[in-house]
């Protein structure tokens, strides 16, 4: 099978690795224009476009997949399919009829379960039982196309970017599975009509603490809007945030009071305690929360 990979972040390039290896001809790699990054915003490649190049593979980076030029040149690659994560742009129709056997995704949620842009963040904060991969068809409309494979795993207790990473491992390996069933004639299955949900990216205003909420909600925040955008509250006035979080057995805290051990820090709830595990004051960076807290907390309440 011929192939073009589309995708760009660092959650792209085990996939792209993985086809690499396979048994099929990766001709091409589709990814976004470079884009400013760093102190001092020069323009900077992608990591799947950093990736390609050191793999010798030719680099496409249209402003746009509706341009014409860009177009032009996957017609004259004549894929056989394209494999997707994470590319990051809408595909028009002319685009999506171009490979011979379509475009396929890899979607880290358990379709159709969280379609859309942050799915592995909202099923952490959502307290799902269980996560995972699936591998559909692109189509016009969002993330509701007919699916190939799925793999699914009990919830790990990790933040959404360590899970992310983990998914992009396995989803790599089931990505290529996926070419090699299409290569064998396999059609692909039409999604359930139940249990759609919706996986908006999440906003900073989202991320905001209320702790008068119950600690297990929390935790759950927490860890999915860790790293980004970061879970916070506030400390005298000036944003906090919290990145990891675990919910410890209740102590007589009021909302957002802390309280030490020698090696533990706690902050009270609108129900039972959380121990706060990774923080980040204003002003300073992140760092394991006692050795914060080893600084002193007497009197002080998040809010």
């Amino acid at each position: 099978m011929r192939l073009v990979f589309a995708g760009t972040p660092d959650v792209a390039v085990p996939a792209l690795d993985a086809l690499t290896d396979s048994a099929h001809e990766l001709v091409a790699v589709l990814t976004r224009p470079d884009a400013p990054a760093g102190r001092g915003r020069r323009l900077t490649p992608s990591p799947v476009a950093a990736r390609a190049e050191e793999l010798g593979l030719e680099i496409l980076k249209p402003a746009h997949p509706r341009d014409a030029d860009f177009q032009d040149r996957l017609r004259e690659l004549a894929p056989d399919v394209c494999p997707v994560v994470a590319y990051g742009a809408l595909l028009p129709q002319s685009a999506l009829d171009i490979p011979t056997h379509g475009w396929v995704n890899l979607h880290f949620s358990l379709l159709p379960r969280w379609r859309g842009a942050a799915p592995v963040q909202r099923a952490v904060m959502a307290g799902d039982a269980e996560i995972g991969t699936s591998c559909f068809e692109i189509v016009r409309a969002l993330d509701a196309g007919d699916v190939y494979l799925t793999e699914s795993f009990p919830m790990p207790d990790a933040t959404a970017g360590e899970l992310l990473a983990q998914l992009a491992v396995s989803g790599a390996r089931q990505l290529t599975r996926t070419i090699d069933l299409i290569a064998a004639g396999i059609h692909p299955t039409p999604q359930a009509d139940d249990g759609v949900t919706l996986a908006a990216k999440i906003t900073v205003e989202e991320a905001r603490l209320d702790l008068r909420r119950p600690a297990g909600e929390l935790r759950n925040q927490i860890m999915g809007c860790s790293p980004d955008p970061g879970a916070w509250c506030e400390l005298d006035g000036h944003r906090f945030k919290i990145y990891r979080a675990r919910v410890a057995e209740p102590l007589d805290l009021t909302p957002g009071q802390l309280g030490t051990t020698k090696r533990q820090l706690f902050v009270g709830t609108g129900d039972g305690t959380l121990e706060l595990l990774e923080v980040q004051a204003p002003g300073r960076k992140r760092m394991a929360a006692i050795d914060w807290a080893r600084q002193g907390v007497t009197g002080k309440v998040l809010s």
